[in-house]
């Protein structure tokens, strides 16, 4: 049967082909003479879909080509070997949608979330198929429950200087970046995935490693040797994570002098959370004037007063620079801290984070803050994200016996 001419239009160097089930399918061939001369943009397949693959010749390989036969310095951009309805272009894809503002977030991601999700991509993509093919080349048609399950499996060991190594919750993250790519891109090309995300509902369980929790005399000793080794800054960046619960990034990077007593609300500081992009103006003083957080708020005046704008946080070892760190990963912070820590006689396997939010959690939930009001202080989502840093201890377990102990008490009375 002789295929009658298309009233759709196709652009330069693509042509389109009956398949034997079916259907048309689209192609792009670079000609003869450029790929004698060494041209990067290749021949592929485009899939059965006319508009995308109108959309990636007109917009990645043609524009590419162009600027290879100009001799321009773009003939080779990110995603030009992505193949429509592999894995690689369905996380090329989902990071597009990393730097939008959508529905469910208010803002782009961090890049720390960045981080987390491009490491993820690249240990499955990179993963190397029986027939040496990387895995990202595969088509996302071709993925089942069965063959998710066998990949978490496969990754979840590596092998160092001949030891298996398990990598948990690396390998937990890498399936979460996939199940949330796989539902956000398959709902803009529905025909292009099977009907079911193979990588939903895999049982994912958490490592058994606790990130470890400071007390509060603890979190004492550490600020008097941080002052003493004249790391004052790190001294009140624990004290800032323990009061407010907030994170590492969050004290360093991303507060500034406009949110601590700003003209406009003077007896506030406004407490962010950027990976949940919410925050709140939280009071400094209680009813009668007096203040909620006397030491602290000591350290801070004397602070703002030297640098009423800005970053607040900045070092004060005489440098006045910003900690440094790859993305928001503070290393700089997490390496004095331990040597801090180390110097203080406290126990080796706390770390700046232990100070902060999984701390001053913990001592919130011992102090009696109902759910509701520790969900509200720590800007938590869910209660399941709040329990990751509530942790048992002895103090917790004693005052709820004490509690106990008071109501048979005064039920006896009666």
């Amino acid at each position: 049967m002789k295929i009658g001419r298309s009233a759709l239009p196709l652009p330069r160097y693509t042509r389109r082909k009956r398949l034997k089930k079916g259907g048309l399918g689209y192609f792009f061939d670079a000609p003869t003479w450029a790929r004698k001369r060494g041209c990067p943009v290749k021949n592929e397949p485009l899939g059965n879909d006319y508009d995308l693959a109108v959309q990636r010749v007109e917009k990645i390989l043609l524009p590419a080509f162009d600027s290879w036969l100009s001799g321009g310095e773009d003939a080779n951009p990110v995603g030009i070997g992505v193949v429509i309805g592999t894995l690689d272009w369905m996380f090329h894809e989902y990071r597009r949608t990393w730097k939008q503002k959508t529905a469910k977030r208010l803002q782009p991601l961090s890049p720390g979330q960045c981080r987390v999700h491009e490491t993820g991509i690249k240990m499955i993509c990179e993963y190397l198929l029986q027939d040496g093919r990387r895995l990202g080349t595969r088509r996302v048609s071709s993925i089942d429950t069965a063959f998710a399950d066998d990949l978490f499996e496969k990754l979840l060991y590596k092998k160092v200087d001949g030891e298996k190594i398990e990598r948990r919750t690396t390998v937990n993250h890498a399936m979460k970046t996939a199940r949330g790519a796989w539902n956000t891109i398959s709902r803009a090309h529905p025909h292009m995935f099977p009907p079911k995300n193979p990588f939903e509902k895999m049982g994912l369980r958490s490592t058994s490693r606790e990130t470890p929790h400071a007390n509060f005399d603890e979190l004492m000793a550490f600020r008097a040797k941080a002052f003493e080794m004249e790391f004052a800054s790190l001294a009140t960046g624990v004290l800032i994570g323990w009061e407010w619960l907030q994170r590492k990034a969050h004290i360093f990077i991303r507060f500034m002098a406009e949110h601590y007593r700003p003209n406009s609300h003077p007896n506030h500081v406004y407490v962010i959370n950027y990976k949940t992009s919410t925050g709140s103006w939280e009071p400094l003083f209680d009813k009668k004037g007096k203040p909620l957080y006397p030491l602290l708020m000591a350290e801070l005046d004397a602070m703002k007063a030297l640098r009423p704008t800005g970053g607040l946080m900045l070092r004060r070892d005489g440098s006045s620079l910003p900690w440094s760190g790859k993305g928001e990963m503070l290393t700089q912070v997490e390496r004095i801290s331990k040597t801090i820590i180390i110097a203080a006689g406290l126990r080796p396997e706390l770390t700046f984070t232990s100070f902060g939010r999984h701390g001053g959690a913990t001592e919130s939930k011992s102090s009696g803050l109902t759910t509701l009001q520790l969900m509200d202080k720590g800007q938590w989502s869910s209660v399941a994200a709040m329990a990751n840093y509530l942790h048992d201890d002895d103090e917790g377990k004693q005052q709820a016996q004490i509690k106990r102990i008071k109501r048979r008490k005064q039920a006896a009375k009666k």
